[in-house]
């Protein structure tokens, strides 16, 4: 409830409750600054309300400078106190209706904690840093809703690209399923800024960009190689341009298809135009008349390598995956976190590691967290990080058995889930390294770095992934079901149908202390009585 509810009658606390939600997103990009205000109603629908664009040069000055020049952080800060007097007619005064986002070239710059606390004294608003794979969450929760209209997607194997100012995303889907992502240092504006000192050479620029992209697509061929793309979807605001310009009744609320052919031939057309005459002839700013063209090759040759005579285009942004995960706030996605999952699954597979084994931890992680979670107050969002931590607790031993759990963070840490940011990688690789022997010290990498709330969540989780390995001792899979006790003192783990634990009672041995300690409660491991194993 808000502060001012206190006032209204309990029909028209009611009454605001079943109203239609304003909220806004912006998004600050490498050479831009959008806004998007939105209603959201109360089944999750969003309705746009209105767009605005304003251009700003922060990629250039963070992918040449490698700072944000005081000119340009006035500049934004100029932008944003105009975006907030429009959220004040709107009446979108709260924190919790506004969502700010910073990509690549905030996030680079050596004093984005400057930008960030500028634009908070000035204009009220906190800019959140967004990583790489949350710009590729965001992607997968905003694109859905186009995958799944189109018959032609949902039956193949698309990968889904946005060439940005800084990076180029890529997300790899089978219908609904996610088969991976990355994120490669490829961007419009970070080649254009490039290709300054490069020129001098005597090289073309077209020769020059050819040769920054191949590079990239050579990464991507490797990591698509066992799947490779049947469709491909591009977004961004050059390929929304591009199909415009060619597609006479593209609407961007459905897909363009847009034959290679002809953007090959449109792009080579650009590319021959010198920027005044772009900007002249096509009505754009100068910034982008600087970078559609390294985007729209990039787009050109991805789709070419992967032999398609087609792209599609939508309207997709940032800005419609983070209205999607404003509205869904309130709710948990659990076919979100299958997706997580089935990424930790793949990544797995590299690693040689004992995969029936693996997923039994993770079956028995999901009892245990069911059994305790209320009790103890965790987040049911961290289930998560937990069976990410279970599917990968044993990878270190690709490297060699000795001290494998080290080796097991290693690998977690610098691999890339979907769905995870940074900060969750960290937490689910310290989880994963817990598993066995010592408990976490202050001393340990990664671990002196969390804040005590984090501190607490890994040791929780670790505790309950060292019972769950404990339980599948064996690797027989023989606990298959557990009835749980809690009281004061114990925690009384009992199972149905096997007569003789003495393997796994010797393995809680050992690796309860953890749950004890963090829990405060002994886990006792018994026969279900009158139960007789099948």
């Amino acid at each position: 409830m808000n502060p001012g509810d206190s006032a209204l009658t309990a029909s028209q606390v009611e009454s605001r409750r079943t109203q239609p939600r304003p909220v806004a997103v912006i998004d600050i990009g490498t050479t831009s600054i959008r806004m998007e205000i939105a209603e959201i109603a109360p089944d999750g629908t969003v309705r746009s309300l209105q767009r605005l664009f304003q251009a700003v040069n922060l990629g250039r000055d963070t992918f040449t400078r490698g700072i944000l020049r005081k000119n340009t952080i006035e500049e934004c800060v100029r932008i944003l106190k105009s975006y907030r007097h429009i959220l004040e007619e709107y009446q979108i005064r709260h924190a919790d209706r506004i969502r700010v986002v910073a990509t690549s070239a905030v996030r680079e710059a050596e004093n984005r904690l400057v930008f960030l606390d500028r634009i908070y004294s000035a204009t009220g608003m906190h800019v959140e840093p967004i990583e790489e794979p949350d710009v590729i969450r965001m992607t997968y929760l905003g694109i859905q809703p186009f995958l799944q209209a189109e018959p032609a997607l949902v039956a193949s194997t698309t990968m889904i690209v946005e060439v940005g100012g800084g990076s180029t995303e890529l997300l790899l889907v089978q219908g609904e399923n996610v088969l991976g992502s990355q994120t490669y240092r490829l961007g419009s504006v970070r080649m254009r800024e490039s290709l300054e000192s490069l020129r001098s050479a005597g090289l073309r620029t077209r020769d020059i960009m050819a040769e920054q992209i191949g590079h990239t697509i050579e990464q991507i061929q490797q990591h698509v190689a066992r799947t490779p793309p049947e469709q491909m979807v591009a977004l961004g605001g050059d390929m929304r341009f591009a199909a415009a310009q060619l597609l006479q009744e593209w609407t961007p609320d459905s897909l363009g298809r847009v034959p290679i052919r002809e953007l090959e031939r449109f792009t080579n057309s650009f590319l021959a135009k010198t920027r005044d005459q772009i900007v002249r002839q096509y009505r754009l700013s100068y910034a982008d008349a600087e970078t559609l063209g390294p985007a729209l090759l990039a787009n050109v040759m991805i789709a070419k390598t992967f032999g398609l005579e087609q792209v599609l285009v939508t309207r997709y942004s940032l800005r419609d995956g983070l209205l999607k995960d404003m509205a869904s706030r309130d709710t948990w996605n659990t076919g979100f976190d299958e997706q997580v999952i089935r990424s930790a699954h793949e990544l797995s597979k590299r690693f040689a590691i004992d995969q029936v084994h693996a997923a039994h931890v993770e079956y028995l992680c999901r009892l245990l967290f069911a059994s305790i979670r209320e009790e103890y107050d965790i987040d049911p969002r961290h289930e998560v990080l937990l069976r990410a931590a279970a599917r990968l607790h044993e990878s270190g031993m690709y490297l060699g058995s000795s001290g494998y759990h080290k080796h097991t963070m290693y690998i977690v840490l610098n691999s890339e889930l979907f769905g995870l940011s940074r900060r969750g990688l960290l937490l689910a690789s310290l989880v994963a390294r817990y598993h066995r022997r010592a408990s976490p010290k202050p001393t340990h990498q990664g671990y002196a770095s969390l804040t005590r709330e984090e501190r607490v969540l890994v040791r929780q989780l670790a505790a309950i992934l060292r019972v769950a390995d404990a339980l599948d001792r064996s690797r027989t899979q023989r606990v298959r079901e557990i009835v749980c006790d809690l009281d004061d003192r114990h925690f009384t783990i009992s199972v149905p149908r096997v007569t003789d634990l003495s393997i796994e009672q010797l393995a809680i041995k050992q690796k309860g202390p953890l749950f004890e300690e963090i829990f405060g409660m002994q886990v006792i491991l018994r026969p279900l009585r009158g139960a007789t194993r099948n």
